[in-house]
């Protein structure tokens, strides 16, 4: 079967450009002397995670217990879950992983720290835990190095915990301000008598300046093995030709000259928009603007001039932020040179919790 003849809407990843990111990062990494855990947040295959491990991965980073509980039924058992754990239902969850996993979480308070401890000690087990530091993204993460100490301290003493190491995900180009952000911290804890045995930084955009930051043991990004049009657009990471993943659509509709409707809407393609202009770059028509999305609707405004759309016509979209669309899709098309090869359910799709 060819790529065309696949009804749309549909998600397809070309396996060529896919298994050159993989193998592009595995190698830099691997000349930095950085370990990488790739983030499977982006691609929920279990399939695509094992080819990440045969690559020479360490791990995978898991955002939920979800997406961890796929994981490891597929049979991966070294996970980093970069998730605060809250609530009982979710420790008893993560004791039911740890007694068949490698598993090792994230903390950034000791209310988080003394669940994790409780559920670990009563279940018998020592689960290791590195801080989480904030670096400058202002979302989850200690501030300060004196606290981070503090709170890894915590975890030293605490039943059940083991004190592993340091995480962080990183503001956009900002790789020398989370180097010394990273090296305060760690020099905090040498201080408080600790050591620190992984320093864990993350994220595709400063992916191949990885080496600048000096101070990590391993990287942790997920992006790129598909890409997408924000990456290219910020100048975070490779080209238009390094993306992957396509969503491929019709036109269904050419209600006015200026105008016309694919069937790729809110449902098929990320709402976000990440600072550009348009929902998806559309790679017949670069032109063409994806300037708003409804459910099960694309509505493209065509410029004056540009080619004219016509009822029944394929195309192939570049999302703004491929994460999202991974989790709008249950299965992914693998392609090679425009003709199938294999499908794969996308198995942690919707796993938020």
């Amino acid at each position: 079967m060819l790529v065309t003849d696949l009804d749309t809407p549909c998600a397809v990843v070309d396996l060529d450009v896919m298994e050159a990111n993989l193998r592009r990062c595995q190698s830099y990494l691997d000349g930095a002397g950085i370990a990488l855990r790739p983030h499977i947040k982006t691609h929920k295959i279990p399939e695509f995670a094992h080819l990440q491990l045969r690559l020479g991965a360490r791990g995978i980073n898991c955002q939920k217990l979800g997406e961890a509980e796929v994981m490891v039924e597929a049979g991966i058992t070294d996970i980093l879950l970069t998730y605060n754990i809250v609530g009982q239902v979710k420790l008893d969850r993560l004791v039911a992983l740890a007694h068949r996993a490698d598993m090792k979480v994230v903390a950034d308070s000791p209310e988080v720290v003394d669940g994790l401890s409780d559920a670990m000690h009563r279940a018998g087990l020592i689960l290791p835990v590195l801080v989480e530091c904030e670096t400058g993204a202002q979302r989850c993460g200690v501030v300060g190095a004196d606290a981070v100490a503090a709170l890894a301290q915590r975890i030293a003493r605490s039943p059940g915990l083991h004190f592993l190491g340091l995480m962080t995900y990183p503001r956009f180009n900002t790789v020398a301000e989370t180097a010394a952000r990273l090296t305060e911290a760690r020099d905090a804890c040498h201080r408080a008598g600790l050591d620190v045995e992984v320093i864990s930084n993350g994220g595709t955009p400063d992916l191949y300046r990885a080496h600048e930051a000096g101070i990590a043991t391993e990287h942790r990004p997920g992006t790129y093995i598909y890409s997408d049009r924000s990456l290219v657009e910020t100048k975070a990471y490779g080209g238009y030709d390094d993306c992957a993943l396509r969503v491929h659509a019709t036109v269904v509709s050419r209600p006015a000259q200026d105008r016309c409707v694919i069937d790729a809407g809110s449902k098929s393609l990320s709402s976000d928009l990440l600072g550009l202009t348009g929902h998806g770059r559309i790679v017949e028509h670069p032109e063409w603007q994806i300037a708003a999305l409804s459910e099960e609707h694309g509505h493209v405004h065509v410029p004056p001039g540009a080619a004219t759309p016509r009822i029944g016509e394929r195309v192939s979209i570049i999302p703004n932020h491929v994460c999202v669309v991974s989790n709008l899709h249950g299965r992914i098309h693998a392609a090679r040179g425009g003709r199938m090869e294999i499908y794969h359910d996308v198995a942690a799709r919707g796993k938020m919790q």
